[in-house]
């Protein structure tokens, strides 16, 4: 693996490593290109252990700056954020970053509704929830900002199968038709997580989706992970997909 575009720091409040040690693992773990997309603030929305504080943004911006000129011409340090997509904060998020040169953002809808605090797809839900995520999440693909949808999969769903199967097919439908790749998450394998979920990507691989693998490190050590890596590798082959290594920025 050569190129990774999710990555995290303490900021979030929920992984360890500054801008400097994750850029210098990434780099020393072979990594041609290592995106940052630590948890978008919300303008307005205090810090959380989910997300970094808006008023963290401009040191975590310069940091990751810092880190692309002093590893350029030996890995590629790109500077984005993974951004929930909710509705009435989307325009003034996208107003914030006008003042960064912000490279990409990542789809990683972990919440749902207009709350940034709403209840969390992490946790055992029913019909109603998975809609709602599905339909949040399909918003805000045809927003046209993302670069790719972070653990897709990232609902732990309890209800009938067919209901888990018709709305992700009709999420992954979407995708497809918007272009979107989506990401077997490398940090959920490596932890045992209810994702990457296999029906899930039985459904992706049906409908024809476009696929990347995403590290989600959490920590340096987290910038390299063979094993996982491997393991996604054997998923993406048993359910048909062709892994794309590397993306075009928007």
């Amino acid at each position: 693996m050569l190129n990774n575009y999710h990555m995290h720091t303490y900021r979030c409040g929920h992984a360890v490593g500054t801008e400097r040690e994750m850029a210098l693992a990434a780099s020393a773990n072979g990594l041609r290109t290592a995106g940052f997309s630590d948890h978008s603030p919300f303008p307005g929305v205090p810090a959380s252990s989910v997300r970094m504080a808006p008023e963290e943004i401009g040191e975590y911006v310069e940091n990751v700056l810092a880190m692309k000129e002093e590893l350029k011409g030996k890995t590629d340090i790109l500077l984005g954020f993974e951004l929930e997509y909710f509705e009435p904060y989307f325009p003034k998020v996208m107003k914030m970053y006008e003042k960064y040169p912000v490279e990409y953002l990542l789809l990683g809808q972990h919440y749902l509704g207009d709350d940034p605090y709403g209840h969390y797809v992490g946790r055992p839900c029913g019909e109603a929830e998975l809609t709602q995520y599905v339909d949040q999440s399909i918003e805000g693909m045809n927003t046209g900002v993302y670069l790719y949808f972070a653990h897709p999969d990232l609902p732990f769903f309890i209800g009938p199968d067919d209901y888990y199967r018709r709305e992700m097919t009709r999420l992954c439908e979407a995708a497809a038709r918007l272009d979107m790749p989506l990401e077997i998450n490398i940090l959920g394998m490596r932890t045992g997580r209810n994702y990457p979920n296999e029906a899930f990507w039985e459904i992706a691989g049906k409908v024809g989706n476009r696929v990347v693998l995403g590290l989600d490190a959490h920590s340096p050590e987290g910038t390299k992970d063979e094993a996982s890596e491997k393991k996604a590798c054997e998923w993406a082959e048993r359910f048909g997909f062709t892994i794309e290594t590397e993306l075009k920025l928007k």
